[in-house]
């Protein structure tokens, strides 16, 4: 008589070697096989294949009770929670032999329990609570499993973890073969997004606007300028909200610097009427206010010597009588 371990531990055996020879002990051990050759696989329909049991007869023909794939249901088809919250599910595998039944959690990032319980006649029943809810297992798919001697089943439930609004990334200009301010947003369920300039937002024009994908719970991609200059310099600021919160960060961008004789916010404090001169102007501005001066003295001087003795020369000019 021939055996065979679990259903997961014998699809190589069967592959690699035929089993029309082999007479099987007819019980529930090998109603997997039997189901196997019902379903066409691993070639199991082309083969004629026996068990023993009263007398020797066709696998196909074998009628085993209380033999059967287990049945597994699950309390959510998808659940959505808030990254934080505490939520429970439940998954039940029925069936005869009883199932096991059980939950994968490989890889989930949020604190998980298990509670098994299991009701007569031949249910079994596993909870699963997840407390403190991470933002990491959005899109985590939880997977129930329920097996027996005769096989395994299995349901599956996606969890959505939805949160708020957080910028991975907003960088300063990179020179492609456009201009990019790449960014990276993630939040679920995916943000609005805003760009502004100088207080203003931003609406997209053929020389500015943002090219984005989108990935699960990210937004990536590129603010882009299109032959920006000096005057597109400044800072840029990049808001993302949704229903649960906003997410703002500034970034300075320089594209190029302005031309030498373009300064457009210096204003000169000194008037044009009060510009300075060259120190040899001043030299001779001194040299000719001293001469003005100098003259203008002698001319006084010599008007005073003039009224002076000019009237002297008159009086003594007058005849002695005669």
């Amino acid at each position: 008589m021939a055996t065979l371990g679990k259903p997961e531990n014998k699809l190589n055996t069967i592959l690699n070697r035929k089993l029309e020879r082999v007479v099987f002990n007819c019980s529930c051990n090998i109603r997997w096989i039997q189901l196997w050759q019902q379903r066409g696989e691993a070639g199991l329909h082309n083969q004629q294949l026996f068990c023993n049991g009263v007398s020797k007869i066709p696998l196909q023909f074998m009628n085993i009770s209380n033999c059967d794939l287990p049945e597994i249901s699950v309390s959510h088809s998808n659940l959505t929670v808030i990254e934080g919250d505490r939520v429970t599910i439940t998954c039940n595998g029925s069936g005869v032999p009883v199932p096991e039944v059980d939950w994968t959690v490989g890889g989930l990032h949020s604190i998980n329990t298990h509670q098994s319980n299991q009701y007569p006649p031949n249910v079994h029943s596993i909870n699963l609570t997840l407390v403190n809810v991470s933002r990491d297992d959005n899109s985590f798919m939880l997977t129930c499993i329920a097996e027996n001697v005769v096989g395994m089943t299995n349901a599956s439930i996606q969890l959505s973890v939805q949160f708020p609004p957080v910028i991975i990334k907003f960088e300063e200009p990179q020179k492609w073969h456009d201009t990019c301010m790449i960014f990276t947003v993630r939040a679920n369920p995916l943000p609005t997004l805003r760009w502004y300039y100088k207080g203003e937002e931003i609406k997209p024009t053929d020389y500015v606007h943002p090219e984005m994908d989108e990935y699960q719970d990210n937004l990536e991609g590129c603010l882009m300028f299109k032959n920006p200059t000096h005057h597109n310099n400044g800072n840029y600021t990049l808001e993302a909200s949704n229903f649960l919160g906003v997410a703002v960060k500034t970034v300075y961008a320089h594209f190029l610097q302005p031309p030498f004789d373009d300064y457009p916010d210096y204003v000169s404090p000194t008037p044009t009427a009060m510009t300075q001169r060259p120190e040899e102007d001043t030299f001779g501005v001194s040299i000719a206010v001293g001469l003005a001066g100098f003259a203008c003295v002698l001319l006084l001087v010599m008007f005073v010597l003039i009224n002076k003795y000019g009237r002297r020369s008159k009086f003594g000019m007058k005849g002695k009588p005669m």
